[in-house]
C-alpha cells in the first residue's frame, strides 16, 4: 500500500518553516507603523499550527529513503500546497485579494515566475512586498535543491547526467538532501548580501536594496513598483544584469569553488555555451537598438544586456517597454525565454543542457546520413551520452511543446487573442513573467485576465517549475499501482 506519511511529514516541516518566515515581514509592518502586521501574526500561527500538526501525525513513519513514487508526490506536493498557504497573507491583507488571485501570486512567486496580478505596489505596506520577496526567494533556493537532489534520481528531462556530480543522493536521500541544501545556502545567502549592497551602493535605499536583490538572486522578478525595474536606471541595471547571470550559473560549481577547485566554473561546458548565447544576443539587440537610437550608444547596450539577461534567465524584469522595439525583435525576446539558464541554477525554462545534448543527437543522426555503416554516440563535455538519457530530453522537447501547444490553445477558449494567450502560455509554462502584447507585456500585468485563464497559468506554472514530467508522472495510473 502507497505510504503518504512519509511525504506529509516532510510537506508538513517545510509548511511549518514558510510560517516562520512571515514574521518577518510582520516585524516589518511593526516597524513601518501601519496597523498590517496582525495580518501575518494570524497567517503565520495558522500556517505553523497546521504544518506542525501535519509532521507531527506523520513523524512516527520517516524512512531512511524514500521510494521513487513517494519522491515524485513529494517534489509537486511541495510546490502546491507551500503556494496555498503562502496566499494567506494576500487574501486578509491590505490587498484583499480573491483566493484566485492571491494564490495565482503566490505560485507566480514560488516558481520565480515573477507575473503578477497586483498593481498600485507602491502604496502596498512594506510587509507585502517583502513576503513577496521571501516567496521568491525561498522558491528559488528550493529548486536549486529539487534539481540537485530529486531530479537526476526521478531520470526527468535528461537531469540524470548530472548525477554523478550533484552527488549520489540515492540511498538516504533526506540525509543527503540537508547536506547539500546546507552547502548550496551559504552560497545563496552570501550571493543575495553581495547584490543587496551593490544595489545600496547603486543608489536604493536598504528596503528597495533588500527585496529586489531576493527577487533578483531567485531569477523571480517581483518589483516595488508597478514600473518594475524603470524606476532604477544607470547602475543598478549593471548591478542587476551581473547577479542575474550569476544565479542563471549551476550552484554547485560554487560550492566546488569554495570547496578548492577553482576552475570548476570554467571546465563546465554548460556555463560557456549560456555565456556566449547572452553575448550574442546582447551584440544582435544593441545592433538593432542602435539604428533606432542612434545617438545613445551607452543606453542602447544598458537596455540591451539589461532585458536580455532578465528575460533567459527568467527573471523577468523590464526596465523599458519593448513592445515598442520593432516586430524583430519582440520575436526574439519571446525565442529568448524559452532558452533558459543552466542546470542547478534558479533559473526556469528549456535549460542550455538540453539544447547542448539536443543538438549532439542531431549532429550524430547527420553523421549517420552521410556515413551509415559508422558508429556514432552523442557526447556531453567528452562524455559518452546513453540512450536513456537522450531519450528522456527528447521527452522533455516533445512534452515541452505539446503542452505550449495545449496551454495556448486553452488560453484562447477563454477569449485571448493569439499574441496574450501563445506569450502567456510561454512566460507561465517557462516560469519567465512578462508576456507579450498590451495586456501581460512588459507595461502590463495579469489582473486583467479571466479567472479560468488564471488557472490555466497557475498549472503552466507549475508544470514548468517542477520540469512537466515529474507533474505528469503522478497523473498516470500506472504510478499509483506501482
Amino acid at each position: 500500500m502507497f505510504d503518504l506519511r512519509p511525504v506529509c511529514y516532510v510537506i508538513g516541516l517545510l509548511v511549518t518553516i514558510l510560517g516562520a518566515t512571515m514574521l518577518l515581514p510582520m516585524l516589518v509592518d511593526i516597524v513601518e507603523g501601519r496597523d498590517e502586521w496582525p495580518v501575518f501574526a494570524q497567517s503565520a500561527i495558522v500556517t505553523m499550527f497546521c504544518g506542525g500538526l501535519i509532521a507531527l501525525a506523520c513523524v512516527n513513519a520517516v524512512p531512511d529513503r524514500l521510494s521513487i513514487q513517494q519522491t515524485f508526490l513529494l517534489t509537486t506536493g511541495v510546490w502546491v500546497f507551500l503556494p496555498i498557504f503562502g496566499a494567506l497573507p494576500f487574501v486578509l491583507g491590505a490587498t484583499e485579494a480573491r483566493f484566485v488571485d492571491a494564490f495565482f501570486e503566490a505560485m507566480s512567486g514560488m516558481t520565480t515566475t515573477g507575473s503578477t496580478v497586483f498593481t498600485g505596489l507602491e502604496s502596498l505596506p512594506k510587509g507585502i512586498l517583502l513576503w513577496r520577496g521571501l516567496l521568491q526567494w525561498l522558491g528559488g533556493i528550493g529548486i536549486i535543491v529539487v534539481a540537485m537532489v530529486f531530479l537526476p534520481e526521478l531520470r526527468v528531462g535528461g537531469m540524470q547526467v548530472f548525477r554523478s556530480e550533484a552527488f549520489d543522493t540515492m540511498g538516504k536521500i533526506l540525509p543527503r538532501a540537508t547536506q547539500i541544501a546546507s552547502s548550496i545556502s551559504t552560497i545563496y545567502v552570501s550571493i543575495t548580501l553581495s547584490c543587496a549592497l551593490a544595489y545600496l551602493v547603486c543608489g536604493m535605499n536598504a528596503f528597495d536594496a533588500v527585496v529586489h536583490a531576493l527577487s533578483t538572486v531567485s531569477t523571480g522578478g517581483f518589483a516595488n513598483y508597478d514600473a518594475s525595474f524603470a524606476q532604477f536606471s544607470g547602475p543598478a541595471e549593471y548591478v542587476a544584469s551581473v547577479f542575474m547571470v550569476l544565479a542563471a550559473l549551476p550552484f554547485v560549481r560554487y560550492v566546488q569553488m569554495v570547496n578548492g577547485n577553482q576552475r570548476a566554473i570554467f571546465r563546465d561546458s554548460q556555463i560557456r555555451t549560456f555565456l556566449m548565447i547572452v553575448l550574442v544576443l546582447v551584440l544582435i539587440m544593441v545592433f538593432v537598438l542602435l539604428q533606432i537610437f542612434p545617438h545613445h550608444p551607452e543606453q542602447a547596450f544598458r537596455e540591451a544586456l539589461f532585458n536580455v539577461t532578465s528575460i533567459i534567465s527568467g527573471t523577468g524584469y523590464a526596465s523599458v517597454d519593448y513592445m515598442t522595439w520593432g516586430p524583430f525583435l519582440i520575436a526574439m525576446f519571446f525565442f529568448i525565454g524559452l532558452i533558459g539558464g543552466c542546470a542547478g541554477s534558479t533559473t526556469c525554462s528549456v535549460k542550455v543542457f538540453r539544447y547542448q545534448l539536443l543538438f549532439a543527437s542531431i549532429r550524430v543522426q547527420l553523421r549517420k546520413i552521410r556515413s551509415p555503416h559508422g558508429i556514432f554516440t552523442p557526447r556531453y563535455e567528452g562524455r559518452v551520452v546513453d540512450e536513456e538519457v537522450m531519450s528522456s530530453v527528447i521527452s522533455f522537447f516533445v512534452f515541452f511543446v505539446v503542452t505550449l501547444g495545449v496551454l495556448s490553445v486553452a488560453l484562447s477558449m477563454t477569449g485571448l487573442d493569439f499574441v496574450t494567450a501563445i506569450s502567456g502560455a510561454a512566460t507561465a509554462l517557462g516560469n519567465i513573467g512578462p508576456g507579450l502584447g498590451d495586456r501581460i507585456g512588459p507595461a502590463g500585468n495579469f489582473q486583467g485576465l479571466n479567472d479560468t485563464a488564471k488557472w490555466i497559468l497557475i498549472i503552466a506554472m507549475l508544470l514548468g517549475r517542477l520540469e512537466l514530467l515529474s507533474v505528469y508522472a503522478i497523473l498516470t495510473v500506472r504510478f499509483w499501482r506501482a
